[in-house]
């Protein structure tokens, strides 16, 4: 008989938790706690250690971010309590109840200078003040004690929120032509696709729990493309006759600098838990007809 296990999840709202509230019922053995900043503030000193004392877990899954990249640059008193000092919260709340917490990373820890997958061990340097919140919140899990997973994945989408995704479909079916950078080269990933890696991984883990688990990965939808790329196969799929046009960088200014190179290299996950990661033109065409 399976074993039942506990999970908490905060930022439940977003992209990634409505993925994992939406796959919950899929894992019978898995009991979730969904929560958000109504039901848990993870930015309150001792608020996350009080409630897994009173709401015992084995894992908590961190997908709460501030995410709003070009925010950042001028919010970043709050970007810093989110993405950095929350995380250190986070982490003595699952040492109080000896629980393993997975941490959800970002390709903006690097500054996209490679012209080669960024592997986990590449030394990071972010060029944003959100890539630089998130990596010192990575480095607070390192050097802690506590059984830690970071999961870096990069141009996140879903059918639930806001994301490139639905803008695309939104401006083909207003223009007849809009402007898509191509000089940017990374990886669409499914959230879908990253929540289920995450409740499979769980699974494995919980398995070899006597074990201390502490590393990074990287995750992200197989194949690379550019925003302009992707944006075509949006199209392409929908059948949508707006043309894309495609554009440099520098024609879209914006406060927070782009890594020109998102491409993660995902060996390590692949052959640490053997887990089969989809290619992001099928990950696409299964979210698109979710959409419908």
């Amino acid at each position: 008989m399976e074993k039942k296990f506990n999970i908490l999840v905060t930022g439940s709202n977003g992209q990634l938790g409505s993925e994992l509230r939406f796959l919950a019922p899929k894992y019978p053995n898995i009991h979730f706690i969904f929560t958000d900043v109504a039901e848990l503030d993870i930015t309150k000193s001792g608020a996350a250690e009080k409630f897994v004392k009173e709401n015992p877990v084995d894992f908590i899954i961190n997908c709460a971010a501030f995410t709003a990249v070009d925010k950042a640059e001028t919010e970043q008193d709050l970007a810093f309590l989110i993405n950095t000092v929350a995380v250190d919260y986070l982490a003595d709340a699952a040492k109080s109840v000896n629980a393993c917490l997975i941490h959800i990373s970002t390709d903006y820890v690097f500054d996209g200078s490679h012209n080669t997958p960024y592997l986990e061990e590449d030394g990071a340097i972010p060029e944003t003040v959100y890539g630089d919140t998130k990596y010192e919140g990575e480095k607070l899990l390192v050097y802690s004690d506590i059984n830690y997973v970071i999961l870096r994945t990069s141009w996140l989408y879903s059918s639930f929120g806001n994301n490139f995704v639905k803008t695309m479909l939104r401006l083909g079916n207003e223009k007849e032509s809009i402007n898509v950078v191509f000089d940017q080269i990374g990886s669409p990933t499914y959230a879908r696709d990253l929540a289920k890696a995450i409740l499979d991984i769980t699974g494995i883990i919980e398995i070899n729990s006597k074990n201390p688990f502490q590393e990074i990965y990287h995750y992200t939808n197989e194949g690379v493309a550019s925003w302009y790329d992707f944006a075509c196969e949006i199209f392409r799929q929908k059948n949508i006759t707006c043309s894309v046009n495609p554009v440099n960088t520098y024609q879209f200014p914006l406060p927070a600098k782009r890594p020109h190179f998102s491409i993660l290299d995902k060996s390590k996950f692949k052959k640490d838990f053997n887990l089969p990661i989809p290619h992001w033109v099928d990950s696409l065409k299964e979210m698109l007809a979710e959409l419908k």
